[in-house]
């Protein structure tokens, strides 16, 4: 199935090492090679990169590599098509408006018979059973809340509603807003919460270390969410199963 890496932050900070590991699993250490994307929350603005190659050989990729593009939320996610075809319509993270915010969306699985009645302000553009259910939850929640709601009645209706999809298949996930994101697994996440003192960090598929006592501040913290471990010498948590989880400032919420 997919990949997806998440990252949360108290402060704007860049991504570059985990996606130095992270975009080689599409098509060199793992056989993950529909497309990929990645979007980067600035303010209430969004920076959106796709493209349907595989990202170990893309040139949009690189491009990203090379821009330290600093973001307190980013959604990346490469593709292994399970439900529609390769293109460019069908490569995550999706994007949509609510409320006045950007919204994204990537989802790691595979939802059958999963049909969703068609919205009234949402719809798909392709045919991925993911964009069918971002579409679905973000138009129940335009239906049910006119305006934004609280924190915890949002993060209470995105748990109904992924209860809900789930029913159909796995449903690992990631959704921002760019204040928050939410994460849900069926099946594979894992997750780290980086703050002082801070060590070095190891890359597992690739030789690349970083002291990130370095490159931060003390009063820096980062989440860093993957479907699988991105270093094998940090202490990675599994992510509870059939469960979301909200990261603000670069810790999960709790409660």
């Amino acid at each position: 199935m997919c990949q997806l890496l998440g990252m949360n932050c108290n402060t704007p900070t860049d991504i570059l090492f985990s996606f130095e590991g992270f975009h080689r699993r599409g098509g060199l250490t793992d056989q993950h090679a529909d497309g990929f994307g990645i979007a980067f929350f600035e303010g209430v603005g969004c920076r959106l990169f796709l493209d349907d190659q595989a990202s170990a050989h893309s040139p949009v990729s690189d491009l990203i590599r090379r821009y330290p593009i600093k973001s307190k939320n980013v959604i990346a996610h490469i593709r292994k098509a399970t439900q529609g075809r390769v293109a460019l319509e069908n490569t995550h993270p999706f994007h949509r408006e609510l409320w006045g915010r950007n919204w994204i969306f990537a989802h790691n699985g595979n939802l059958e018979h999963f049909a969703p009645a068609r919205g009234q302000y949402y719809r798909p553009v392709g045919d991925t059973d993911s964009e069918a259910a971002f579409c679905h939850l973000l138009e129940t929640l335009r239906q049910r809340f006119a305006e934004p709601p609280p924190l915890a009645e949002l993060t209470a209706a995105v748990r109904e509603l992924a209860a809900s999809i789930r029913a159909h298949g796995v449903f690992n996930f990631m959704l921002s807003n760019g204040d928050v994101l939410f994460t849900h697994c069926s099946t594979h996440l894992h997750y780290l919460v980086r703050q002082a003192p801070f060590s070095v960090a190891h890359l597992v598929d690739n030789d690349v270390s970083i002291d990130f006592a370095e490159v931060t501040t003390p009063s820096d913290r980062v989440a860093v969410i993957a479907t699988q471990p991105l270093t094998d010498n940090e202490t990675w948590t599994a992510h509870p199963k059939d469960t979301v989880l909200v990261f603000r400032d670069g810790a999960p919420l709790m409660g």
